[in-house]
């Protein structure tokens, strides 16, 4: 047997609502426990980004898409758990490149000033040209005051500095990172 509960609020045993619905269906969630925050998402939003050649180079994004809890320096390359936000995190990187020398082009999620997790791509070259693109998710406990940092690393045959790719249209963006708090984990 089936049943229905209608309710405009849940509260919990000390009066504090945990959730409430404006009657049209749009649920607002309260506790914090039961978001997805602090999120946040930066991207490259200029045709290119140079950077140097055999060097780990940490990304500025210089374009924001979102940060819920503004807890700090996220377009610019850096995500720092604010008070009271402890627990697990989700981090996905992408860094497309746009300089067809490149052979070698590896990113990495930095955890206070360590590397955490790192990808890699080769592109072994022939005819035409070949922009590699490549993409990290993570994991990571983290704990307040515990900071993250997106960092990229190229090697290539011609010579010179690598070029990131990106657009300020959401649509083509190609040069990106973003986090959220997992919850239930």
């Amino acid at each position: 047997m089936a049943g229905i509960l209608k309710v405009d609020k849940y509260q919990d045993f000390n009066g504090n609502d945990i959730m409430t619905s404006d009657g049209s269906g749009n649920v607002t969630v309260n506790a914090g426990g039961m978001k997805n925050t602090p999120a946040f998402a930066a991207y490259l939003n200029s045709a290119s980004h140079q950077f140097a050649e055999n060097t780990w180079t940490r990304l500025q994004m210089y374009g924001g898409e979102f940060d819920t809890d503004g807890p700090d320096d996220t377009a610019n390359g850096r995500f720092t758990i604010p008070t009271g936000a402890a627990g697990k995190y989700n981090f996905n990187i992408q860094v497309r490149s746009i300089n067809n020398h490149t052979i070698r082009f590896l990113i990495a999620l930095y955890k206070n000033g360590s590397k955490h997790a790192q990808q890699e791509t080769r592109v072994a070259f022939g005819s035409g040209t070949t922009f590699p693109c490549v993409s990290l998710t993570a994991s990571v406990d983290a704990a307040v005051g515990d900071y993250f940092e997106a960092y990229a690393y190229h090697t290539n045959t011609g010579g010179d500095n690598g070029f990131l790719g990106s657009s300020s249209s959401t649509a083509t963006r190609e040069t990106w990172w973003s986090g959220n708090k997992i919850i239930g984990a």
